[in-house]
């Protein structure tokens, strides 16, 4: 089975508040979530509580994510670089975390992409963001 993920973080500056947003497609199917994050996050550590979130979600409707492959989407560069790096000097702790949820899955292909192929994910986390 092969599924696409898509995770995106927004923030709010002024507000020092933060949003997280998913898009999982899969055959015909497409499931859109948000949440807000904690306050107080910058913006890189935002895109990565985004994605442990996004694959904490994709774990609880999985039923064999041993037989399944993410093919996963960002924006952020530091969180694909991290992935593929499997090194965030700054950010060691969420990047454990993330690929921890990852060695879950059959396999796990990472791909980063612009602001403007990641809309579903984005409208979605600013919808967590203005849920804070």
């Amino acid at each position: 089975m092969l599924i696409q993920l898509y995770s995106d973080a927004a923030t709010d500056f002024k507000q020092q508040t933060n949003g997280a947003g998913l898009l999982i497609l899969q055959a015909q199917k497409q499931i859109q979530l948000h949440q807000p994050l904690p306050k107080h996050l910058n913006n890189h550590q935002a895109e990565f509580q985004a994605a442990i979130w996004a694959f904490q979600q994709l774990l609880e409707i999985c039923p064999l994510p041993e037989q399944t492959a993410v093919q996963y989407f960002t924006d952020s560069r530091l969180v694909s670089d991290g992935i593929a790096k499997e090194y965030a000097k700054q950010y060691a702790s969420e990047l454990s975390q993330l690929l921890a949820l990852q060695d879950y899955f059959q396999v796990v292909i990472t791909q980063w992409i612009p602001d403007r192929s990641n809309q579903g994910a984005h409208q979605q986390a600013l919808q967590g963001l203005h849920q804070n």
